[in-house]
């Protein structure tokens, strides 16, 4: 009878394809870690948001400039704006709102600009590799302000409001790192049909 362990790992082969386990993580065809079955609060959470992070990852890999500057009509939407977009969407909800730290750049600059969408539409003039290195980087900042969070204990760090919308309003980091995952989720499929007409990569 196979192990309760090995039942699972089958399971979600059937549904992502090959899966493999580093550090006691199970990591699927496309480098995505599974959120955690049987877990508290904080690790379920965290585990979905890196999930959907390591989507985004997927979804711009091995493109090249030009590719990441394609957009599907009648959106003007890419994935390089993506990235750029999801590395300011990092910074403004962890490193500004609960990191209580002020915008760093490109940010502080960008946001001089009278067009709204500066994150979105700049993207169009960097580099793949910037806006992959920028992303990773963002991504990198808000672990560690987790990180940081959760050392005081998890049930106080995850109550704790935070000024933000410009001090109309508080969020907790509960609140943050749900919001989070639907924003991910969100421009993921977005991703999934901006790839798919690119160079017809599709899957969940």
């Amino acid at each position: 009878m196979p192990s309760r362990d090995k039942a699972r790992g089958a399971g979600r082969a059937g549904r992502s394809g090959k899966v493999r386990t580093v550090d006691e993580l199970t990591i699927d065809e496309h480098g995505r870690p599974e959120p955690p079955l049987e877990s508290g609060e904080v690790a379920t959470v965290l585990g979905f948001l890196a999930y959907q992070r390591a989507t985004l990852d997927w979804k711009c890999g091995g493109l090249d400039d030009e590719q990441l500057r394609v957009a599907l009509p009648p959106s003007p939407m890419t994935l390089g704006g993506l990235l750029k977009h999801l590395a300011r969407v990092e910074d403004y909800w962890f490193t500004e709102v609960v990191g209580g730290q002020p915008a760093p750049e490109p940010w502080a600059s960008g946001e001089t600009s009278d067009d709204p969408d500066w994150d979105w539409a700049s993207a169009a003039a960097d580099s793949g590799d910037y806006l992959r290195a920028l992303w990773v980087e963002r991504v990198r900042q808000s672990n560690a302000v987790v990180a940081a969070q959760l050392g005081k204990g998890e049930a106080p760090a995850l109550s704790e409001p935070h000024p933000a919308w410009g001090g109309q309003g508080r969020a907790s980091l509960r609140w943050v790192l749900v919001h989070m995952i639907e924003e991910y989720a969100r421009h993921n499929g977005h991703a999934d049909l901006i790839r798919e007409s690119i160079d017809g990569q599709a899957g969940e």
